[in-house]
């Protein structure tokens, strides 16, 4: 019989008494009120008819993939690639489930790396790093600006 479970009918209770597997369901739960809907976000009369949704799921592609190229590109250039990468990945979740879902897990990992990157440790870790490079970087400054003062590198003469 298949009571829709795929579990193997034990129950994980805390030593508080409390239903852990119930209370991860629950928050499993408040996410899911908390975040829209997946689907199409079309205007009704747009998905009211075939044709016209499936041209605009085109343009929407298209549009979000020319947005997603143009972040592609701006990486190894001036530019905000990544800003512009996820922009056009908002372009294709307005109207794609794939996008909404990478979205959603993008949000997540980037939520979980702020809480990481707020832990004091990895701060204090990440400081002592920092001052360490720099540390490094003014003595090879140094180091060049001894031996051959303010010249530029490409006008240095064999030596």
């Amino acid at each position: 019989m298949d009571t829709g479970s795929n579990g193997t009918g034990e129950v994980a209770v805390a030593a508080d008494g409390t239903n852990r597997e119930t209370d991860v369901a629950n928050s499993e739960a408040d996410v899911a009120k908390k975040e829209a809907p997946l689907g199409s976000r079309a205007p009704e009369f747009v998905k009211a008819r075939r044709m016209l949704h499936l041209s605009w799921q085109v343009a929407v592609f298209i549009i979000g993939l020319a947005v997603v190229v143009a972040g592609v590109i701006m990486l190894p250039l001036p530019g905000p690639g990544w800003v512009v990468i996820f922009g056009g990945m908002a372009i294709w979740a307005t109207e794609f489930v794939w996008a909404q879902l990478v979205l959603r897990w993008t949000k997540r990992k980037v939520t979980e790396a702020t809480q990481r990157a707020l832990d004091p440790r990895v701060r204090r870790r990440n400081l002592i790093l920092t001052s360490i490079g720099l540390v490094i970087v003014a003595v090879l400054t140094g180091v060049y600006l001894w031996k051959f003062g303010f010249e530029m590198p490409w006008n240095i003469k064999n030596q």
